[in-house]
Parts: C-alpha cells; structure tokens; sequence
C-alpha cells in the first residue's frame, strides 16, 4: 500500500485526525528537524533556511480532516440517527458504508416514508439513520454512543493508470502534495512552515491558530477544488489531467496577484501544464490565513478532483506529481 492510499484509508473526521497525523509525522520525522503539534492538534513541521539572517516565513498549509457524521441518538431499534460533520450532500452518501473509531461499520439508510419515497434521490439528512445490525437500542449502546463521529468506509484504489479514487481526497491528496515537497526541496532560502491543519470541514480553524502562531510573511494553501469536464457539469474551466489549478478566486477568497501571477511564471518556467481555477462554492484554508494578524499574502495551488465530497472522489496522479514539483520550486525560490 503507498502513502496515498494510507492517507486516504485512515480515519480522520474533523476534530479525531490523530490517526492522520501519526502516518503524516512518522514520514516527515527524517525530513523536517523540528515538528510539533499545536494544542488544536495542527502538526507543524519546520525546515529552517539554511542562512538564518535571510529568507521570510513562508507557510504551507492542507487539512487533515475529512467530513464526517455524528450520532445524535438512538432509537429502540437499534437504529442511530446523525447529523453532519462537515459539509455533506445527502443524496451522496445514501446506501453507503461508514465505520467508527473503534471499527463499528454501519450502512446508510432513509426513512420510505411517502414524502421519501417520491423523491429518493433527494432525502433529507433528518430521515436518515445509520444501521449498524443491533437488534435494539441496548446493542447498539454497546457499539456506538452518542457523540461518536463515523468517517466513510471506502478503499482507495486505481480506477486507471493515472486515476485514484477514495473517500478524502479532500484534502489527504493536498497532504501527500506537502509531505513529498518536504521531502524533495534542497536549497532553502526561506524558513518552511509545512502545517497540516485539523478542523477545516468546519470552519478554517486549525489554520487560523497556526498561522497566527507562525506569523507567515506568505501562504499557499494546497487543496482540491471542482471541475467542469463530467456530462452535464457546471461550467468551469478546470479538469483532470490538464494540469495543476492555480486559484484565482474562491467563495470567500481573492488570490494576492502577486502570488497568482508568481506560481503561473513558476508553472511556466517548469514547463509545467496549469490551469486557472474560479471556484464559485468552496473556499480553502487560505481564506482564513490571509486574514491573520496584519494579513497575510496567499494564494492556492488545487488539485482538480471529481465529486468532491462523497465517498469516491477522483484524480489524476499527473495533476498531483506537477503540484508537488511547482511546490517544491515555490519552497526552493520563494513568493517575494
């Protein structure tokens, strides 16, 4: 099993990512000299310029978390009733596997009520509950308890040479991205802050406290963001396999120029294939970071990956391996 995989396979729900930052850790150990977790739980692993008078803080940022649902109660039944953790389509998840901490596995279904049975495709997180096979309330008990959060039981596997699909691509695959930059860069002017945020699914919130702690001078943010290229698409000019996406402008988020127009002559000089990506829902941790303290200039590198937010998103490793090299030469060259 590789990296990606193992990242993707792990459970790690908003505000439960240690199982992912123990795999995260345990590969930038040899790497990054000085790495620590911060008391929301954002690991932050450091690589020093290599000239300690020169260079600027630079920050480098993608989330652990993943969506999640959390037991709200459970009926006589045995049957457990949720609510989202993150941001959750309903009509995506219906009929799926999902498995808690402790390796409860649990499969989703909807109330066949006459309201639900019109419109199946579209139900209603309220009439959906997860069946986890107990008899009755007091076996469940036994197996799940209120507050226990549940990620989506699903493998990742190569569904062509270079496609991956898995639950969590969002944002493992922008983690894998950090970690292999880490690995790879050798001349360092800048002083490297490689975050990897907890609670971003909902709301920003480990990149809020670890860029105030850094007080970066510049940021990326390295995510996933959606395309345009499947039947019927919302237009939008990004794909798979045409290249890493460089953001221009999200839902909550505006790109520094200076930043945008920096990774595009970066992209070029590697000869690198980009794309230019208007994300008109969804927003990145760089939202947040660039509000902090007296603002921070940032901008976002996105992995164009096919429906976002269910239990088997897609992309395409060529994307991925031209993020990881534009990064890799932001981290060697600087943003300034």
């Amino acid at each position: 099993m590789g990296l990606i995989e193992e990242l993707c396979n792990a459970y790690g729900p908003a505000g439960r990512e240690h199982g992912v930052r123990k795999l995260i850790q345990k590969e930038l150990k040899k790497h990054c000299p000085k790495i620590h977790t911060d008391r929301l739980g954002n690991l932050i692993a450091r690589r020093p310029a290599q000239n300690a008078k020169t260079g600027e803080k630079i920050m480098l940022c993608a989330h652990m978390d993943e969506i999640g649902l959390i037991v709200t109660y459970i009926d006589k039944k045995g049957f457990l009733r949720f609510t989202n953790v993150g941001g959750i389509f309903p009509g995506r998840i219906l009929h799926q596997r999902v498995v808690f901490e402790n390796g409860t596995i649990g499969v989703i279904g909807f109330d066949r009520d006459e309201g639900s049975l019109k419109t199946p495709e579209k139900p209603k997180l309220d009439k959906m509950y997860i069946d986890i096979g107990a008899g009755n309330r007091k076996e469940a008990q036994q197996m799940v308890q209120i507050g226990d959060i549940a990620s989506f039981y699903q493998q990742a596997i190569h569904i062509s040479d270079t496609r991956i699909s898995s639950k969590a691509l969002d944002d493992r695959i922008g983690c894998y991205c950090l970690i292999e930059a880490a690995k790879k860069v050798k001349n360092r002017k800048h002083d490297l802050y490689f975050v990897f945020s907890v609670q971003e699914e909902v709301g920003l919130r480990g990149a809020r406290t670890g860029a105030f702690a850094i007080a970066p001078n510049y940021a990326l943010a390295v995510d996933v963001t959606d395309t345009g290229d499947t039947p019927e698409a919302h237009k939008m000019e990004v794909a798979l396999g045409k290249g890493t996406a460089i953001k221009v402008k999200d839902s909550w988020f505006i790109a520094n120029p200076m930043i945008k127009d920096k990774l595009v002559k970066y992209a070029k000089t590697l000869k690198i294939p980009y794309q230019l990506e208007i994300l008109e829902m969804g927003t990145t941790d760089a939202a947040i970071i660039q509000l902090v303290r007296e603002g921070v200039m940032s901008g976002v590198l996105s992995i164009p990956t096919r429906y976002i937010h269910s239990t088997n998103e897609v992309c395409d490793m060529n994307d991925v391996k031209g993020t990881i090299k534009l990064l890799t030469y932001v981290c060697e060259k600087g943003l300034s």
